[in-house]
């Protein structure tokens, strides 16, 4: 590259909790620029999952939900002498939590249920017990990359 990387801008934490991770999140989940209604969305499916699930604290679940979802390997297509393989790839641990919180948001807005907070708050909770349709993702992404693992020498 010609230029320099650019430097990794310092993200707040979030007031409740005072997590990076968490503004992260809701930086991911909010549309045209909303925050405020985005961290409103975010603390509200909390208290749900706080209400819910009485034995567990609701950003321990949504710590819990994220690792269960976040991939390790993924395939990228490459073209090799006119035909087209999937090559099992590392992921870096930045493209990682992001991967899983996109497929976590994703996920959630697919749900049935009334509103984004209560949609929010069942993915969660079943991506923190290894249920839910952003965990089956992941299984997904790790068998095709186990049933390509032959193609890997081809990085």
């Amino acid at each position: 590259m010609r230029k320099r990387k650019p430097k990794q801008r310092v993200i707040q934490p979030d007031p409740r909790y005072g997590d990076p991770v968490v503004t992260r999140f809701v930086n991911n989940m909010m549309y045209q620029g909303k925050k405020s209604t985005a961290y409103e969305l975010f603390y509200n499916a909390m208290d749900l999952i706080g209400t819910r699930a009485t034995d567990q604290n609701p950003h321990d679940m949504f710590i819990k939900a994220l690792e269960n979802t976040t991939p390790s390997v993924e395939v990228k297509s490459r073209r090799i002498g006119g035909a087209t393989f999937q090559i099992p790839t590392e992921i870096n641990p930045k493209r990682k939590v992001a991967i899983g919180m996109k497929w976590l948001i994703r996920f959630a807005r697919e749900r049935n249920g009334k509103g984004m907070a209560e949609k929010l708050a069942a993915e969660v909770m079943a991506a923190s017990k290894g249920e839910g349709n952003a965990v089956k993702r992941k299984e997904d992404t790790h068998k095709m990359a186990e049933a390509n693992r032959a193609f890997a020498h081809f990085k």
